[in-house]
């Protein structure tokens, strides 16, 4: 039987009187790759921050079974005058007692497994974008995660850094034995890794299935969601 690692029980959530979370109700379960697609404004990022604990809900529950989250940016949220190594060795300096040589250690290792090793002394200006997201996810997986969460990872890339990050993100759940959620508008990328896709609109679930049901769906929502991205 899966086990239910994050779930969202009749989430509500509203800013300023607008309702963005409308009675929002899912499951993620353990190992899998978790997509949320949506129009934008839909309350897909405001999804991911429930889960991290940035916010909370008015009402409703989120539970979690694991504080152990690793959260990717859109932006890839580095700072600026630190070098990549730096970026990533963040969290361990933070929030550990590791030794010099034991932070140095993982970091090397973490930025191996987004293949940035040879821009350890660089600075997130001298690198492209495409290299940035990575070197947040780097930062993402650097602590010991459960889940990992992705705020668009694709978004402002190319599409062979696109094709990258997907890629990285399926071989990352694989290899570390994480459990990942994913927001994104990218649907090429959702269907190459998502073991389920959950569809929001107007801050409810419309649509909750495996690729290939949901691109045979013929749920009004889906059907114009499928339409629109073919443009």
């Amino acid at each position: 039987m899966a086990e239910t690692i994050i779930e969202f029980d009749n989430v509500t959530k509203r800013f300023d009187g607008k309702t963005v979370l409308d009675g929002l109700s899912f499951t993620v379960e353990k190992g899998e790759i978790f997509v949320v697609l949506g129009p934008s404004g839909t309350g897909k990022s405001v999804t991911l921050k429930h889960i991290v604990g940035l916010l909370e809900p008015d009402s409703g529950d989120v539970r979690t079974t694991t504080r152990r989250i690793g959260y990717l940016f859109q932006s890839g949220a580095l700072l600026a005058w630190m070098t990549v190594a730096e970026n990533v060795a963040l969290p361990l300096r933070e929030t550990t007692k590791l030794r010099d040589d034991e932070i140095d250690a993982k970091v090397r290792e973490a930025l191996k497994a987004v293949d940035l090793l040879h821009s350890a002394n660089k600075y997130p200006s001298e690198i492209s974008g495409g290299m940035q997201k990575r070197a947040g996810l780097a930062r993402a997986i650097v602590r010991e995660t459960d889940v990992l969460l992705y705020d668009e990872p694709t978004s402002g890339l190319d599409p062979v850094t696109s094709v990258h990050i997907t890629r990285l993100i399926r071989s990352i759940n694989e290899t570390r034995g994480v459990t990942s959620v994913v927001v994104t508008h990218d649907l090429a990328s959702a269907l190459k890794i998502a073991s389920r896709i959950l569809l929001i609109k107007n801050g409810r679930s419309v649509v909750c299935a495996t690729p290939e049901e949901f691109v045979r769906s013929d749920a009004p929502d889906v059907v114009e969601f499928l339409a629109a991205t073919k443009g």
